[in-house]
């Protein structure tokens, strides 16, 4: 084996791939794998200390928390994909981030998610639509959020697993209300390897700003991965992962709205309200 054939040679064993898109996926991972290595002229201790790295990143991962999606998250590349993703004319994609965890409760439409947290009560309200407005009265959300400490529950050992997250369905006209706390700002952790071995050796803020995670699906359509963030977040323009779109920074408003205050349990007439439409593409 050579320095000019290592390459191909390597890249030449995955041909036999059934799957043509596997084939493409592990040639071309190859070619830019050692590619890198050739323009960095990698050594062989950085080489070592990559692979610990990585092992440091798995063992911190677990079903509650995901390292690794925290590594994609902080080198963009989960935006990347989130982007590449995100059909014109429909809502776009914005990073899973690390917290998010299957089989949350189911609610009924409205949802109240208030329970026992401290914070600004606010609602989340909106639409899911398709391409031509119309609503998708068959679409399910799966929201979460962190609580006004800045921390999700994963985080927080004071904090009941089902804290600030749900699953609920829209009503007939495809519509949407969670009585919430206001998230807030946080970091990212900085007690595992992403941020002691890669974010803060290269002095980069580990804030994000506040913001709603939503998994939005439907029948016919492609599922939406996304998060709506707040207009008076300082942090928006210094995002560590990347994930802030302009069509999903929102606004808190004041609503003269009895009922909603009625829901929030806070003195009526008026409550604060973020509304914000969801637009699905056709699969």
């Amino acid at each position: 084996m050579r320095l000019d054939n290592v390459t191909e040679v390597a890249s030449q064993t995955f041909a036999g791939a059934t799957d043509e898109r596997r084939r493409q996926l592990s040639q071309a991972l190859v070619r830019h794998l050692h590619g890198f290595a050739r323009e960095v002229g990698l050594t062989h201790a950085e080489w070592r200390a990559a692979i610990g790295f990585m092992h440091r990143v798995g063992e911190i991962s677990s079903e509650q928390r995901s390292e690794f999606t925290l590594l994609s998250d902080v080198l963009g590349l989960s935006s990347l994909v989130d982007l590449l993703g995100s059909p014109a004319g429909a809502t776009p994609g914005s990073v899973l981030g690390p917290f998010h965890t299957a089989g949350s409760p189911w609610l009924d439409n409205p949802a109240n998610l208030i329970g026992h947290n401290a914070g600004e009560r606010v609602l989340l309200r909106g639409r899911v639509l398709n391409a031509q407005g119309a609503p998708l009265a068959a679409a399910t959300l799966d929201m979460w959020q962190n609580a006004a400490n800045g921390l999700y529950w994963q985080m927080d050992p004071a904090q009941p697993s089902d804290n600030l997250r749900c699953r609920l369905r829209v009503d007939a006209q495809g519509a949407f209300e969670i009585a919430t706390i206001r998230p807030m700002p946080y970091c990212i952790p900085t007690d595992g390897p992403v941020w002691t071995d890669l974010v803060e050796p290269a002095q980069r803020s580990a804030w994000r700003p506040a913001h709603y995670h939503l998994i939005v699906e439907a029948p016919g359509y492609r599922t939406l991965v996304t998060e709506l963030f707040d207009e008076e977040d300082p942090y928006l323009d210094t995002d560590a992962v990347f994930g802030v779109r302009e069509s999903l920074v929102g606004r808190y408003e004041d609503v003269n709205d009895p009922a909603g205050a009625a829901r929030l349990g806070v003195p009526g007439p008026m409550c604060r309200v973020m509304h914000m439409d969801l637009v699905l593409a056709a699969a």
